[in-house]
């Protein structure tokens, strides 16, 4: 009896030592980070944790949606390579570097429309419009929100163009979402990079996936409407969806559903290995059965095609979009029901707080 109680009491506190040593780790690096800073940048750099932008996010170009914060580009050596530790630090590895290749696909954006440009695939006005957007690998913002030394609640906002990602911590709890990743052109067709694809799971896993099911399930799976010109959820529409659409997680194989594991870990795995994990206990606590995945548009690549991936616990939403026929544009994002931004564990903070 002993022996049960004390294994019980090892399985519940395990997960709250492990998140407990990830904020610390998180927390050092992102003060070491601070300390590498020049003279005026830790002033753009930090916001009130109660600062509307904490909240707020946008995956447009900084020509279309000014940032706040302090710019990537701006950052020292030091300073770089020290952000770099802290982004390791809530990033897997895949994660991480998914990240800085979306960064420089921002640069190949711009070399390939320069190319156009000189080929005369691109009139005058087109160009100084598009140079005007502002793709840049330097173009990325970082925001800190309260203070990682004093605060219990403090948050750290990483965007630009194509990235949007949220931490918010409390106490010795943190999330990670929601995290908006996206990559144009999804496939590099032309430069010294080509071939390149930042997002090539989040893809092939989709068509692995929807192409697995009989065609009665995939009657079931497709929706009879056009294919989104974005993710659902994006900012100015609601954040969360209540609807399940699509063909449910009992309707599958056991093969089929562990195809959908594989697409749905591939989001999960994004980050740390902790924060991954946690995750994915919570998808594996309700099983796979409670999961919906719906699908629209074509069945092969290149064509504009939409998927999502819904549950009682998370929402992932890819889309897949292009101009005319030639889908090669990826919005992609990964959601924790009632805890983006840090909902759920600011309002656990809250409740033991009150007096």
């Amino acid at each position: 009896m002993q022996l049960k109680l004390i294994s019980s009491l090892v399985v519940f506190f395990f997960p709250i030592i492990l998140s407990a040593q990830s904020v610390t780790s998180i927390q050092e690096k992102t003060l070491r980070f601070i300390e590498t800073l020049e003279d005026g940048q830790e002033d753009e750099l930090m916001i009130e944790f109660a600062d509307s932008v904490r909240t707020e996010w946008t995956n447009l170009p900084l020509g279309l949606a000014p940032r706040a914060g302090l710019q990537f580009g701006l950052l020292s050596e030091k300073s770089k390579i020290a952000f770099h530790q802290v982004l390791s630090s809530i990033l897997s590895s895949q994660g991480y570097l998914k990240t800085f290749a979306i960064m420089q696909v921002d640069d190949i954006l711009h070399e390939l429309f320069e190319i156009k440009y000189e080929r005369g695939e691109v009139n005058e006005n087109a160009i100084k419009m598009i140079r005007g957007l502002n793709w840049d690998y330097g173009n990325y913002f970082l925001a800190i929100s309260g203070n990682p030394q004093t605060d219990e609640k403090w948050g750290l906002k990483f965007e630009g163009h194509h990235i949007s990602l949220n931490l918010t911590v409390s106490g010795d709890e943190f999330s990670m979402t929601p995290l908006f990743l996206g990559s144009d052109p999804a496939v590099v067709e032309d430069t010294q990079y080509a071939g390149l694809r930042p997002l090539s799971k989040e893809e092939d896993y989709g068509f692995w996936f929807v192409n697995s099911l009989d065609e009665e399930q995939k009657k079931k799976a497709t929706l009879s409407e056009d294919v989104p010109g974005d993710i659902i959820t994006s900012p100015g529409r609601p954040q969360w969806l209540e609807e399940y659409q699509g063909i449910k997680g009992s309707e599958l194989s056991e093969n089929q559903q562990q195809i959908l594991h594989y697409l749905i870990e591939e989001y999960a795995a994004n980050l740390d290995h902790l924060k991954a994990e946690e995750y994915l206990a919570k998808l594996h606590a309700r099983g796979m059965d409670e999961v919906y995945f719906a699908w629209i548009g074509s069945y092969e690549p290149m064509k504009p095609h939409y998927y999502i991936i819904h549950s009682p616990d998370f929402l992932i939403e890819y889309d897949n979009v292009g101009f005319l026929d030639n889908a090669n544009h990826i919005h992609s994002i990964f959601r924790e029901k009632g805890n983006d931004f840090g909902e759920d564990i600011l309002r656990k903070h809250r409740l033991a707080h009150q007096h």
